[in-house]
């Protein structure tokens, strides 16, 4: 699998992760992941940050596509994070959900955390909750780009960084991710020849020690595409 490279300098590397590969082994899963993959192409990578993660600055899902920030020294790393932390990195995701959101665009505000039923998953939680201590808030703005018979493709903007925000929080709309197998509701439809999540980091915009702000766009994959163009075909 190719790791294609969108921008690279002294300080950073911008990747467009494809879908199928997890970002870094996690719970001692000896998968093949991403990281193992750059660290062929650039060595140096091992004297950034911790393993396994070394300089990979956030992380996208296994079955998510698009855009990924790695460091390539400790000072752009923590940086970057930092950045991060104050709500200062701008990213785009582009979702296809299952059915018809009726507001043209809206807001997701709640608390997050692991649900209680399934460890492997994460929850919405309400403040009024009495499991809502120490679940953390989550914020998530979106708004409609296409809409197409049972299925509407939107722009989200996830405004905090919890694990599956943007999952969780459309399911909580009760219009989960398309081929969202975690999140998404029995029985649901799928479109034709979609394989996996559609869910792709479509664009990035961050500031970097230097001083300047640069800004990544990451297109559509083809398997992706590929579903947009079936679901146009049908009226």
């Amino acid at each position: 699998m190719e790791i294609k490279v969108l921008y690279e300098d002294e300080n950073i590397l911008v990747v467009d992760k494809p879908s199928g590969i997890i970002v870094f082994p996690e719970n001692n899963i000896e998968n093949k992941a991403l990281i193992d993959k750059l660290l062929e192409r650039y060595p140096a990578l091992k004297n950034v940050g911790a393993p396994p993660r070394y300089g990979i600055i956030h992380r996208l899902d296994k079955d998510t596509s698009g855009i990924l920030l790695v460091a390539k020294n400790n000072e752009t790393q923590a940086f970057i994070q930092g950045q991060f932390k104050q709500g200062k990195v701008i990213k785009k995701y582009l979702a296809l959900v299952v059915g018809n959101i009726k507001e043209s665009q809206g807001q997701i505000k709640t608390l997050i955390g692991r649900a209680l039923k399934d460890r492997i998953k994460q929850q919405v939680y309400l403040t009024h909750q009495p499991s809502s201590e120490n679940k953390r808030r989550a914020e998530t703005n979106y708004k409609v780009i296409e809409r197409f018979k049972d299925y509407t493709l939107l722009e989200t903007v996830p405004k905090t960084g919890r694990k599956h925000q943007i999952r969780t929080h459309l399911a909580y709309l009760n219009h989960p991710i398309a081929g969202d197998k975690l999140y998404g509701f029995k029985s649901q439809p799928c479109p034709k020849g979609l394989k996996r999540q559609f869910l792709h980091a479509s664009y990035l915009k961050a500031s970097f020690p230097r001083g300047d702000t640069k800004e990544f766009t990451s297109s559509l994959p083809n398997d992706l595409k590929l579903v947009l163009e079936n679901l146009k075909l049908i009226i």
